[in-house]
């Protein structure tokens, strides 16, 4: 029997994410999926399986869910409220979820996207070689209570452990390159906005990230008025007509004739997905050789995660679930067969 995940309640924009689509540029379609791809890398490493496996994207709020099955889950990302029938979860780590019990998650405590992996990940159907969703493609759309999905139904491969994960959510410096429009900003421009703190714009969603700094400059250069269309990508730093940096996410356009101020880093655009309401980040530029070393040195540590992983210890005198924990390798209370 396919075991399958259910959804009593959900948050308005909770979607299925995997790691996106790679290849599809020409076709007019972005990469889509996971916002943080660290987050994904991390439940991974937790459950001991693929970071291209789906997971829940969960914006601000989760849900209520259950399960047909006994299965194991992770939480990573935005650290959320979280509990299983009233017994609190720890974030960034994994939780034995019985067949049955509701598992409630929401709302967000810091940062913007949390992520709920599940032992063998979720089955939606393949569209185009993913299971991730693309919402300005028109790839499916946000789930709604009342859904079901299937999901793998293998049990993880480590025990309960959690991880130790920075906050992704306090802002700090952003790493970026300049772009073939960067010089027509002028060097003063771009010492400026360097010097520049920007705050999280309200109005951000998947496509990009809107940013703000009222008692900043007006970055609109004026030779962006013979802009022609030309290809974009995520992680590039458009400036809008009314001199606003946005920059472009998962689900951003794959052409576009706002110049590019600038290109982010990939392995710092976790900490941009994530940021804060009123946390302040500042853009310092780097040269293409600082940014393959720091590139490859982020690769290694995402490849290190799931030795980084330590097991649960709970108090047993504090465990409400005591009956149901397994406290000796192979024994548990009561489950064996006979």
């Amino acid at each position: 029997m396919t075991a399958t995940f259910a959804l009593h309640q959900t948050g308005p924009a909770v979607t299925v994410q995997d790691l996106g689509w790679d290849g599809y540029v020409a076709q007019g379609i972005s990469r889509g999926g996971a916002m943080d791809i660290l987050a994904m890398a991390e439940g991974a490493a937790l459950l001991g399986q693929s970071s291209n496996l789906a997971a829940l994207e969960m914006p601000g709020f989760g849900g209520v869910f259950s399960t047909s099955c006994n299965c194991v889950i992770a939480l990573t990302g935005a650290e959320m409220r979280a509990d299983i029938e009233g017994r609190v979860l720890g974030w960034n780590a994994t939780h034995a979820l019985p067949a049955g019990a509701k598992l409630r998650i929401g709302p967000v405590i810091r940062g913007v996207y949390g992520y709920l992996h599940i032992s063998g990940g979720f089955e939606p159907p393949l569209l185009l070689g993913a299971r991730g969703t693309h919402l300005a493609a028109g790839l499916r759309a946000p789930l709604a209570a009342g859904d079901t999905l299937p999901f793998g139904a293998v049990q993880a491969q480590r025990g309960q452990g959690s991880l130790a994960v920075a906050d992704r959510s306090a802002g700090g410096v952003i790493r970026i390159l300049p772009t073939l429009q960067s010089d027509m900003f002028g060097a003063d421009f771009l010492v400026a906005f360097q010097n520049t703190g920007f705050t999280r714009d309200p109005r951000s969603n998947r496509m990009g990230v809107r940013l703000s700094a009222p008692d900043g400059p007006n970055f609109a250069p004026e030779a962006a008025r013979n802009i022609l269309s030309d290809i974009v990508m995520e992680g590039d730093i458009q400036i809008t007509g009314d001199g606003t940096p946005y920059v472009l996410m998962a689900e951003s356009q794959t052409t576009g004739g706002y110049p590019r101020i600038a290109q982010v880093l990939p392995c710092d655009l976790p900490r941009l997905a994530q940021l804060s309401g009123g946390a302040e980040i500042r853009f310092q530029m780097i040269s293409h050789s600082e940014a393959i070393e720091i590139e490859r040195a982020a690769q290694a540590a995402r490849a290190g995660l799931a030795a980084l992983c330590k097991p649960v210890v709970r108090d047993p005198r504090e465990a409400d679930d005591l009956l149901a924990m397994q406290l000796i390798s192979g024994v548990t209370a009561g489950e064996d067969e006979r």
